[in-house]
């Protein structure tokens, strides 16, 4: 199937210059948002992960399917806040500042094996602080999964050689 026909490019969104890929009407498509999740989770089982994790709040998207696939737990990354219960967090730094992320402290145990899902892979600075919170706390990221990967920002290269599935490039 070619996703790229579900993925609508808005230009100047959010401001001029950026050509934003909006996965809407991806998701609006059943037969494509489940051959997304499906392909997801097919790269999931062959990692042999047993926990998925997903970044606010697009990861939640495609990371939540991929866990009820596979009849296993997904904890979620979020913004500082956001989460009720002790947690850890990270700060990390975007293009113009900085952001940080958090998970909750039993959110895994040492032992666990992490797929990471999120939308789109970009500089990967999102999903750079997503693998510390894990470390942190002491599970091994075993793969990466991504709906998009915007080849020409060069995150993959970021990623300490982690499998990395992404089933649209651009």
């Amino acid at each position: 199937m070619d996703l790229k026909k579900y993925i609508a490019q808005i230009p100047d969104f959010p401001k001029p210059g950026i050509l934003f890929k909006d996965i809407t009407p991806l998701m609006l498509d059943g037969q494509a948002y489940t051959y997304a999740a499906n392909k997801m989770t097919e790269f999931a089982k062959s990692m042999g992960a047993t926990v998925i994790v997903g970044p606010e709040a697009r990861g939640f998207i495609f990371g939540c399917p991929v866990a009820v696939n596979l009849g296993i737990g997904f904890a979620p990354v979020r913004k500082p806040g956001k989460l009720p219960r002790a947690c850890v967090t990270v700060k990390y730094d975007l293009e113009y500042g900085s952001n940080e992320l958090s998970m909750h402290l039993d959110a895994l145990k040492p032992g666990d094996k992490v797929l990471i899902i999120d939308d789109l892979l970009a500089t990967g600075g999102t999903v750079l602080a997503t693998i510390e919170l894990i470390e942190q706390l002491g599970a091994e990221v075993v793969g990466l999964s991504f709906l998009i990967e915007l080849a020409e920002l060069n995150g993959r290269a970021k990623l300490k050689n982690k499998p990395i599935q992404a089933l649209i490039k651009y």
